[in-house]
């Protein structure tokens, strides 16, 4: 079985070619983005789901292992704290002058 359904790939690359998400993702990065992984997701998917196709299979397995190690290349943005500051409770310097 697929690691995700077929149709979760045909969404993915569906939004991907949209006119709202190219718009975003050409002002975030400065390029117009790359739908085609998807696509090739979504074929290799339906060839694993009609004939267990090996090749298939593995194409898709590693197209989504590139994706979780992609996706776990950068490092959050805000350092996560384990407590509270010590001064939490004081009020906030909103009435003083600079």
């Amino acid at each position: 079985q697929p690691p995700r359904s077929c149709e979760d790939y045909w969404w993915e690359w569906k939004h991907c070619r949209g006119l709202r998400h190219a718009f975003h993702h050409y002002y975030a990065h400065g390029e117009m983005p790359a739908c085609g992984r998807w696509r090739e997701d979504y074929e290799a998917c339906r060839a694993w789901e009609r004939g267990r196709a090996a090749a298939a299979q593995e194409a898709l397995c590693k197209s989504e292992r590139a994706r979780v190690t992609e996706k776990q290349k950068y490092a959050p943005v805000w350092k996560l704290r384990k407590s509270p500051p010590p001064d939490w409770y004081l009020p906030l310097d909103q009435d003083k002058p600079n």
